[in-house]
């Protein structure tokens, strides 16, 4: 049986195919678009999902979406009507488009799926977060935590997974949410609602916790069971086009901060202030959830659950025995959600987990390139390359980082979710002062602020890292190991906000953030072996398991797809080479690139 399970719509669509119940294909719509958190009905996924599992239309069972547009329409009416006169002008900004399309989603699935005579179906949002978590996780039972900004009217929600039934118990609803609380301070401090979250978390350490007593005080009430309420009078997402309104402003001393100016150490407090805040309510939430259902395991999803930081708090309080979260844990991962939700509650078909491991496949999910489709694509381009078996492309790979060049590293099945987890990844070397530096500016383009993550080997994870278990999605923060520091000087103690960026902090300062901690990826020769032996190459040439791993991409654009998009990605930065499964291209030797616009424009859109 073939179900298809698609989210659009709102932010990050994408489309999801499984067969009796194993994943067969995942991906989201901006890998193939070029348009960064793409939200318009994902047609090239959908393509993509039944190119892989080699079937056409006809042969689809059940298609599912991943939330209920009507009973969304519905919060969205309603809420108008609490709050009118205000936000006439959002609705008469988002309501025509409700009109025009969101509303007619079975009929423009109908439309698109030419052939299906199957069942289309819809889950609600929340119950598809639930799904994605569950489903693939190694547990038989655990416990069940959904965080975002809002589905329908749910913005949070718990339960617990047992068998192949999901029961959801609480949830918290819209306006109140900890997602848009999170999501107001992303745009009071400059980034882009949605998009820029994970900007705020990184630039959270460079920050002191000025504003929590504030923030509590004013903004949000913490309650015993879990929940949250917000002062609604500080925020104007409820019925306007921005997050916060003149109140926060006044609360806050000062305006949002222009997107592209520079960053001041009140932007890097206000950060610091809500991401503790937000650990604050994510473990009230752990504990409520473990006291209510008894479970040893938890399970994530939503966009909240993208917070690596707040896993690692979660990990490390032992509240329960271990966590589990989606790869895609945001809107993306909703439809592969929706899709197991049908297989296993719609249909009841049985479940049986593994302890050992999970069903996720490492979230290696996506397309994948040969290497006659590579080199034919090379040639067809007159690219100079170079050709080698695996084991000779390791060790030259594993040299060159040893040589601190930066190399973009496309192999294998694309990633599916926000990271980068080996197969569409920039990569170098842990150990270089510099080479964080460099990523930031001469590759990605984007704030130096930002950290990066290592990739690590699994079974060496606990030697560098304070942690005991596997982290193989990159959704876990963890503090390098204190052998492994290196002592600040007295004056270097004293630094305060983004002055803190270049004191090497310990023997693999390039992972290492201000606050000594890693979002750490373990790698597994399971899922992915070309990278692992990549690195363990690197590891028997330098005595280091742990390299640089960040996104094949520059700021502004999603991740590479195809061949294409990683050359363009090459030639655009100062990468010294670039490794497509077996050919390796050194920047070097290329021809001059040009381009027919000025990528760099989109840049400011991020």
């Amino acid at each position: 049986m073939n179900i298809l399970g698609i989210s659009a719509f709102y932010h990050d669509s994408a489309a999801a195919l499984i067969r009796d119940g194993n994943i067969i294909a995942a991906a989201q719509e901006e890998r193939f678009t070029r348009i960064k958190h793409d939200s318009e009905f994902p047609f090239n996924a959908v393509e993509y999902c039944l190119k892989e599992a080699n079937i056409s239309p006809a042969n689809l069972d059940i298609v599912v979406f991943y939330d209920k547009p009507l009973l969304k329409f519905e919060r969205i009416l309603q809420t108008y009507l609490a709050f009118a006169p205000k936000g006439i002008s959002s609705f008469y900004h988002s309501v025509p488009l409700w009109l025009r399309e969101k509303l007619w989603t079975k009929a423009e699935i109908a439309e698109v799926l030419e052939g299906f005579e199957g069942e289309i179906l819809f889950t609600e949002h929340h119950q598809s977060h639930a799904a994605s978590a569950f489903y693939p996780s190694p547990f038989q039972e655990a416990a069940i935590l959904t965080i975002d900004g809002v589905g329908e009217w749910a913005t949070s929600s718990y339960g617990y997974g047992k068998d192949n039934k999901i029961t959801l118990i609480k949830e918290l609803r819209f306006p109140h949410s900890v997602g848009l609380l999170y999501s107001a301070f992303t745009y009071f401090t400059g980034f882009k609602v949605n998009s820029g979250e994970y900007k705020l978390m990184g630039l959270a350490p460079y920050g002191e916790p000025k504003y929590v007593d504030l923030i509590l005080k004013e903004l949000v009430d913490i309650k015993e069971d879990g929940s949250i309420s917000l002062n609604l009078k500080y925020f104007n997402y409820p019925v306007g086009l921005t997050m916060t309104n003149n109140a926060f402003n006044e609360l806050f001393e000062g305006k949002p901060r222009k997107s592209e100016s520079p960053v001041t150490q009140k932007d890097m407090d206000l950060a610091r202030s809500i991401q503790d805040v937000t650990e604050i309510i994510m473990l009230n939430m752990a504990r409520y959830i473990k006291k209510e259902t008894s479970m040893d395991y938890l399970v994530l999803a939503g966009g909240v659950a993208l917070n690596c930081v707040g896993n690692g708090v979660i990990l490390r309080e032992r509240i329960f025995k271990d966590l589990w979260i989606q790869p895609a844990a945001g809107d993306a991962g909703g439809a592969l959600g929706a899709a197991l939700a049908v297989w296993y509650e719609y249909l009841d078909n049985p479940r049986k987990a593994s302890i050992e491991e999970d069903m996720q496949m490492g979230s290696f999910l996506g397309p994948a390139f040969s290497d006659d489709e590579i080199e034919t694509w090379l040639k067809e381009n007159k690219y100079p390359y170079r050709k080698f078996t695996r084991d000779e492309i390791i060790e030259k790979v594993a040299d060159l980082l040893g040589n601190e060049k930066v190399i973009g590293f496309f192999q294998g099945r694309m990633e599916f979710g926000p990271r980068a987890l080996g197969s569409r990844s920039i990569i170098g070397d842990a150990r270089s002062r510099q080479m964080q530096k460099v990523l930031n500016l001469k590759i990605k383009f984007r704030e130096s602020f930002r950290p990066f993550a290592p990739s690590v080997l699994e079974e060496y994870i606990g030697d560098y890292f304070e942690i005991d278990r596997p982290s193989p999605y990159m959704l876990l923060v963890a503090f390098v190991n204190e052998n492994l520091r290196v002592e600040m000087t007295e004056k270097e103690k004293k630094l305060f906000g983004i002055d803190k960026l270049n004191v090497p902090r310990s023997s693999i300062p390039a992972i290492t953030h201000v606050d000594y901690s890693a979002r750490i990826q373990s790698v597994s020769r399971k899922t992915n072996p070309f990278y692992y032996d990549l690195i363990n190459s690197f590891k028997d040439k330098t005595g280091c398991a742990v390299i640089i791993n960040t996104s094949f991409n520059v700021r502004g654009e999603p991740i590479v797809h195809s061949p294409k998009d990683a050359y363009t990605c090459f030639m655009r930065t100062e990468m010294d080479y670039l490794v497509m499964e077996n050919f390796l291209l050194d920047k070097t030797q290329q021809p001059v690139f040009k381009e027919e616009f000025d990528w760099r424009e989109r840049i400011k859109l991020d």
